[in-house]
């Protein structure tokens, strides 16, 4: 069981990478089973629905890791302030130390796929959707309300997001530390008005 357990989320993990730096159409069932050393058939067995199956698991699976990225760096500061700092530092690390091929795999597919493909766009409507609900509540124990933690939540989202189109498609991480500042002074402004 642990050999079939393996290869699947080889498969799996080997399709996030993949889709996170080619995106959905760029990439391939094959170049994913190479990468997650599988046989081909493999995909099958474990996605009979194919590549659509898989793109919808991987946008799901990351979703939800790159939500528990976000509770760790809120865990790990002070407070809300240097969370938010942390944040955008960490992304700014990452697309330098992956020269700029490793970003969000949800914004990745979703830009692709959100007129084209209701099955993947629905995947990453909810991965969005579980963000802003868990952000707000967690982002609510700092002392702003309800309304105002959902607000604070979609600015991070939207700074992160396209913060790393820019920062990708420029090889530069000034997009992310303009938008790291911003989102700061976005949330001093709503802890002030608590």
């Amino acid at each position: 069981m642990e050999g079939v357990t393996g290869t699947r989320e080889r498969i799996v993990n080997a399709g996030a990478e993949l889709l996170r730096r080619n995106g959905y159409t760029g990439t391939g069932v094959k170049q994913i089973v190479e990468a997650a050393n599988a046989p081909f058939g493999s995909l099958y067995h474990f996605f009979p629905g194919g590549k659509e199956q898989l793109g919808e698991e991987v946008i799901r699976t990351s979703g939800m890791m790159y939500l528990a990225l976000f509770e760790i760096f809120f865990a790990d500061e002070p407070d809300l302030i240097h969370g938010i700092e942390a944040c955008f530092a960490s992304a700014a690390e990452t697309l330098k130390a992956t020269d700029y091929a490793d970003a969000c795999p949800i914004a990745t597919v979703a830009l692709e796929v959100a007129s084209t493909n209701e099955k993947l766009r629905i995947a990453t409507a909810d991965v969005f959707t579980a963000w802003i609900e868990t952000g707000a509540e967690k982002l609510g124990k700092y002392g702003l309300g309800p309304e105002s933690a959902r607000r604070l939540t979609i600015a991070l989202v939207n700074s992160l997001e396209g913060a790393f189109v820019l920062s990708r498609s420029l090889r530069d991480t000034e997009a992310l530390e303009v938008a790291g500042a911003s989102s700061v002074a976005f949330a001093r402004t709503l802890l002030r008005d608590a």
